[in-house]
């Protein structure tokens, strides 16, 4: 692709299947896979993150695949005043990490905070040579990002958010990341400049794997409203760290229709569907099932069953949280070995970059 082309967004049926043969090739290769995955610490993980994300890299660390989790906490910066509760979430987030399963002891798993890894940060400057601004102004995600944000004004870390993504994902040679359909512009922008990267200054031996896409299996979750995705800042979510009480009120105050006869319709009754479709991941059966279990029990029943199934699904979370809270050094060791790995791997990869551009001395 020269550097002129422009970037495709729209091939998402080939997408799906490379992702599926993909998928087939980690179960039997994992040590050929190295995935690169993470949140930004905003604040404590929901129900949304376990089933849409959290569980999958579980099943992948489990395969044996090495897996790097960034906590990309650069990025609050980028559309939040507020900084003051970012270090407390880095650690509440490997916390909700650790409790759902996440193994950072296992040698094969590291969480790490991008803010002190500079040498990934060192490779935001020459990616940004890559790319033209018409590139980052068509990129979708970042349009929905700043309508999302509803800042007046937008920084130039928003701006140049993939790019920094791109570092994220590139510095440790990920070669697969694990993302929704919302999210496939930016990898593919982090695509294009590890081949320009490659084609410059690299053609006899590229350093840089071009990162394919995992896409989620997950059905989307939305928010207890019924009508946006789950989300800690539109209080419409269930935060694993919540208690069995808490779980309750949130439930009961959830949206539902005015229909007593509980059916799964996604379409004409998105509420309903929604709370059937939490209580199925909970139970691991259908939510057409369910719904006709119910049958006239109306909106009180569904709750009920929702809020026993959800708390019943936490509750070995939930009590693990509570021993890893007591063990806050424990914790921020972890992270520390996290970001250890990431450095060391980090500074080999920059050694070839300044190899390959001729800025060594």
């Amino acid at each position: 692709m020269s550097e002129n082309a422009k970037i495709d967004y729209t091939t998402f049926e080939a997408t799906v299947e490379r992702s599926r043969k993909l998928d087939e090739d980690l179960v039997k290769n994992p040590d050929k896979y190295r995935v690169l995955t993470g949140d930004r610490p905003t604040g404590r993980l929901h129900i949304g993150h376990l089933f849409g994300s959290i569980q999958n890299r579980v099943r992948l660390q489990r395969l044996g695949v090495e897996t790097f989790i960034v906590i990309a906490d650069y990025q609050v910066l980028t559309d939040r005043d507020s900084f003051d509760s970012i270090s407390d979430n880095v650690i509440q987030l490997a916390i909700d990490y650790m409790a759902a399963g996440i193994a950072p002891d296992n040698g094969k798993t590291f969480i790490f905070p991008h803010s002190h890894v500079p040498e990934l940060n060192q490779l935001v400057l020459p990616f940004l040579t890559l790319v033209t601004n018409a590139e980052l102004d068509r990129n979708p995600t970042v349009k929905e990002e700043i309508l999302a944000s509803g800042q007046k004004k937008i920084n130039a870390g928003m701006y140049i958010y993939p790019v920094h993504q791109a570092a994220d994902i590139l510095f440790c040679k990920g070669n697969v990341v694990p993302v929704g359909k919302d999210q496939l512009p930016h990898l593919e922008l982090t695509r294009v400049i590890a081949r320009r990267f490659n084609d410059r200054f690299a053609a006899r031996k590229p350093v840089f794997p071009e990162p394919q896409p995992l896409l989620s299996q997950s059905p989307l979750i939305m928010g207890l409203d019924g009508s946006q995705k789950m989300s800690k800042s539109r209080n419409n979510a269930i935060m694993l760290s919540a208690t069995e009480d808490e779980t309750a009120n949130l439930i009961k105050k959830a949206k539902t229709d005015a229909d007593r006869l509980i059916e799964y319709d996604l379409q004409k009754r998105p509420e309903i569907a929604n709370l059937l479709l939490i209580a199925s991941l909970c139970l691991g059966r259908a939510p057409e099932e369910i719904a006709r279990e119910i049958g006239n029990g109306g909106a009180g029943a569904l709750k009920k069953m929702l809020t026993e199934s959800i708390n019943e699904y936490l509750r070995p979370m939930r009590k693990k949280r509570l021993e890893l809270e007591s063990n806050m050094d424990y914790i921020r060791q972890l992270i520390k070995n996290g970001v250890q790995k990431a450095r060391q791997i980090g500074s080999e990869t920059l050694e070839e970059v300044r190899e390959v551009m001729n800025m060594k001395i």
